[in-house]
């Protein structure tokens, strides 16, 4: 899908499901890792990650397109476009949209690259940054810890 389709998908959409236009631009952006989409309030235009579309069908993209154009009609009403916002949330649910993309292969979580052990309880505390072992100690039972 291009751009140019994107657009017209967009807007075909704010007619169909919120009954008024949408005349900015909405575009895919590869930077996008953890997101689904994101809408711009200082030009209104919206950006859409392309892993939804690759990755999911074209109705989870149409869900997140439609979750963007709550958060603009929103912002049009002159409320806050946040989720959190009640009139946000009853309007994504009225127009069937997604309130959370799904995970795209790009989202991954690194594991725990250090890995402590107290020396007394044989509790293990997995970290991602050392820490100081003579200062801190095991939070059960107070004793030493020792990096493995």
């Amino acid at each position: 899908m291009t751009d140019l389709e994107l657009q017209q998908l967009t807007q075909r959409i704010a007619q169909e499901s919120f009954g008024k236009s949408f005349p900015y631009k909405v575009v895919f952006n590869q930077r996008l890792k953890t997101t689904g989409g994101r809408y711009h309030l200082n030009d209104h235009h919206i950006d859409i990650n392309p892993l939804m579309l690759e990755e999911f069908d074209e109705a989870t993209l149409i869900g997140v397109i439609k979750h963007e154009l709550v958060h603009y009609f929103v912002h049009m009403l002159n409320e806050k476009p946040d989720h959190r916002n009640p009139h946000f949330q009853q309007l994504l649910r009225a127009v069937g949209g997604l309130r959370y993309a799904p995970t795209t292969s790009k989202r991954r979580r690194t594991p725990p690259k250090l890995l402590y052990q107290c020396q007394g309880c044989g509790l293990q505390y997995p970290r991602q940054r050392r820490i100081n072992t003579r200062k801190y100690v095991c939070s059960k039972c107070r004793g030493r810890l020792k990096l493995l």
